[in-house]
């Protein structure tokens, strides 16, 4: 693939971890800081995947694949935390 491309994608990428990361901290509730940080995880799944387009070592699609899992059950527990169910 084109390198630009790349250089593209990762300037979209860098833009939303900023606006992400000033949801996570600016957020007006908990919820919203919840979100906030479940939109980093997949993001940063995203950015694993495109190192591992990249450097064409496929090893990193197995980290970003168990990365997203933990992130699920994370934001899973979040949410028990805040309805009041743990």
């Amino acid at each position: 693939m084109n390198i630009y491309f790349f250089y593209v994608i990762i300037s979209i990428l860098a833009m939303s971890i900023a606006f992400g990361l000033y949801r996570l901290i600016r957020g007006p509730s908990v919820s919203d800081r919840a979100v906030a940080l479940d939109a980093l995880t997949n993001i940063t799944t995203a950015l694993l995947v495109l190192i591992a387009a990249l450097s064409g070592r496929f090893i990193y699609l197995d980290v970003a694949l168990v990365y997203a899992i933990l992130a699920f059950i994370g934001v899973i527990a979040i949410a028990r935390y805040l309805e009041g169910g743990l």
